[in-house]
């Protein structure tokens, strides 16, 4: 149990605007990502049917966010897949990497256009060599939220995702959700796993980009508001 303070409201003090030196382990995640070598086991009417997928995973640092005391710095994600032998979007996926450097605590939330939105937690490996988030189904805070055919149909009992950095700067992982399929008695292991090059770096955080003197309106993506030129 984390010990929270008294004092709820109070925002911390001279807080570096600079996400990007303060993202521990998730700056090795900023940046635009490609694989070409992705696996999905998914569940179908006759049996687990294996897809091959094209990922592109776009990682950009947001500003420093703060919860009263508690002080989080993140990455805003889009996840894009393409089954390979389709035309159609496979897979879209929008949400945040968050890192709160008080605690050590890793988060992730993730949407999907299915009726589905997560909340997953947990930490570093102690060696520096990945990270590892996980969400249950029915849990006091973080979890899962499914609408109702999904629920019904296709229940999502639990989420984690296993991330492995490599020597070449790039990373993989395997993301298992145990789903419970209506009609069936035993839990389907739904996988999906790949490895990511970086094809793009990140940019800077707004506030990160108006300390060093870009103005206001131009740092964070106005185009037709005064001052963005």
């Amino acid at each position: 149990m984390i010990d929270f303070p008294d004092d709820i409201f109070t925002e911390p003090a001279d807080v570096d605007p600079d996400t990007l030196a303060n993202l521990g382990p998730l700056r090795r995640l900023a940046g635009v990502w490609e694989g070409r070598k992705g696996v999905d086991l998914n569940p179908k009417a006759e049996g687990p049917e294996r897809r091959e997928f094209l990922e592109r995973i776009e990682m950009q640092p947001i500003d420093p966010q703060a919860n009263g005391p508690q002080l989080l710095y993140g990455l805003r994600y889009h996840v894009h897949i393409v089954a390979s032998d389709e035309d159609t979007t496979f897979h879209d996926q929008v949400g945040y990497w968050l890192w709160e450097p008080a605690t050590g605590i890793i988060m992730q939330t993730l949407a999907i256009p299915r009726g589905q939105v997560a909340l997953a937690s947990g930490r570093a490996l102690p060696d520096g060599s990945g990270l590892k988030v996980r969400a249950e189904r029915g849990g006091p805070g973080y979890g899962i939220c499914s609408a109702e055919f999904l629920e019904w149909a296709f229940r999502t009992d639990s989420y984690q995702l296993d991330i492995g950095f490599n020597a070449e700067g790039g990373w993989s992982y395997v993301s298992t959700t145990m789903l419970q399929v209506r009609g069936r008695a035993a839990p389907f292991r739904h996988v999906d796993i790949n490895t990511l090059t970086k094809v793009g770096e990140p940019r800077p955080n707004p506030s990160a980009r108006i300390a060093a003197g870009e103005a206001l309106a131009r740092a964070h993506g106005f185009v037709s508001v005064g001052g963005a030129a």
